[in-house]
C-alpha cells in the first residue's frame, strides 16, 4: 500500500465521519470517472448497475461477478486520484467469497466497498421482487470483510434492502447489528418515507449513505437538507449513466435526422475537449521525451 493510498483512505474516512453530506456521483467506466474528477467532485462510486448496463447492455439483475468489477476498479483507479467506493453487490457469495472480494478490490485500488444483504442473484434496489438473507448471514459477511482488509482505513459500507422486504423497523435492527459487526457506514436502500429519511441518521453513531436514484423509490432530497439531517454520503449512483444515455440518444438522433454532424457544442463535446479529458497533451510530452532519432 502506498502512502498516497493510505492518506486518501484516511481523508475519505474523515469526510464520511464528518456527516456533511459528501456528494458522490457514480461512474460506469474510467471516462465517466475522469469527468467526475474534472468537475471537482471529491469522491467517486463505481456502480455495479452502471457497469452491467453500459458494458454488458443488461439490467441490474446480478449478471456481473468479482472479476468484472475488479477489472473496472483497476481502470478507474488508474484514471483518477479520487477516493473510490466500489459496489461489490452481495460479495459474490458467502463470507469466504466476501473475504476474497475485499482482498481483490483493495488490491485493485478501491478505498471502500459496498456490501448488501440481498440473496443471490441480487436485483437493483429499486426493483420489485427482492429478497434478503438472514441478519446473521450478513453479519458474518461484514465480519469477514473487516478481517480481510489490509488497511484499517479501507471502509466497509453495509447496505440493507430489508425495508422493502420486511419493513423499516427490521432494516433499522439490521443496521444496528451491522454497525456492531464492524460496518463503517450504513446504507438503507430504497427508503420511501420522508419521516424515515429524516430520522435514520439520528439512530446511529456511524455515518449513513443515502442513495438518490433518479426515477427510483427514494424521493429526491436537496443536499443542504440532507446535510442538516446528518447524512455522511449522498450518492447519485447513476446520474452520469442516465445523462450519457440521453446524450447519445440526442447526438445520434441528430445524426440520423440530418445525415451529418458538425462540432456543435450543444450536441457533442469538441474534439479538443475529448483529448483533454483523456490527457493526450501529457502523452504527447511523454512521446517527445522518449522519442529516439532512429
Amino acid at each position: 500500500m502506498t502512502s498516497s493510498a493510505s492518506s486518501r483512505r484516511q481523508a475519505f474516512r474523515q469526510q464520511a465521519a464528518s456527516k456533511n453530506a459528501l456528494l458522490i456521483p457514480g461512474a460506469f467506466n474510467a471516462m465517466s470517472a475522469r469527468v467526475i474528477e474534472d468537475l471537482g467532485f471529491k469522491a467517486v462510486y463505481l456502480t455495479g448497475a452502471g457497469v452491467t448496463n453500459m458494458s454488458f447492455g443488461l439490467p441490474d439483475l446480478g449478471f456481473i461477478g468479482l472479476s468484472d468489477i475488479a477489472e473496472h476498479t483497476a481502470r478507474v483507479r488508474d484514471a483518477v486520484e479520487l477516493p473510490l467506493l466500489v459496489d461489490a453487490d452481495t460479495g459474490f457469495g458467502n463470507a469466504l467469497n466476501v473475504r476474497q472480494a475485499v482482498r481483490t478490490l483493495e488490491r485493485a485500488g478501491a478505498d471502500a466497498i459496498q456490501l448488501e444483504d440481498q440473496v443471490m442473484p441480487k436485483k437493483c434496489g429499486h426493483f420489485a421482487g427482492k429478497d434478503v438473507v438472514s441478519t446473521d448471514e450478513m453479519v458474518a459477511k461484514i465480519r469477514a470483510a473487516t478481517d480481510a482488509r489490509d488497511d484499517p482505513d479501507f471502509q466497509i459500507v453495509a447496505r440493507t434492502d430489508a425495508a422493502a422486504v420486511h419493513g423499516i423497523e427490521d432494516a433499522i435492527d439490521r443496521g444496528h447489528r451491522f454497525a456492531e459487526a464492524g460496518a463503517d457506514i450504513l446504507f438503507f436502500e430504497a427508503i420511501e418515507g420522508q419521516s424515515d429519511i429524516a430520522r435514520l441518521p439520528g439512530l446511529f453513531d456511524v455515518p449513513l449513505l443515502i442513495n438518490i436514484v433518479i426515477g427510483g423509490k427514494t424521493p429526491v432530497q436537496g443536499l443542504a437538507a440532507l446535510e442538516r439531517l446528518g447524512y455522511g454520503l449522498v450518492l447519485y449512483a447513476n446520474a452520469a449513466l442516465q445523462g450519457a444515455v440521453r446524450g447519445m440518444q440526442q447526438a445520434l438522433g441528430n445524426l440520423q435526422a440530418n445525415g451529418q454532424m458538425d462540432e456543435d457544442p450543444a450536441i457533442v463535446v469538441p474534439f479538443s475537449e475529448r483529448q483533454r479529458l483523456v490527457r493526450k497533451p501529457m502523452y504527447d510530452e511523454l512521446d517527445a521525451r522518449y522519442k529516439t532519432d532512429e
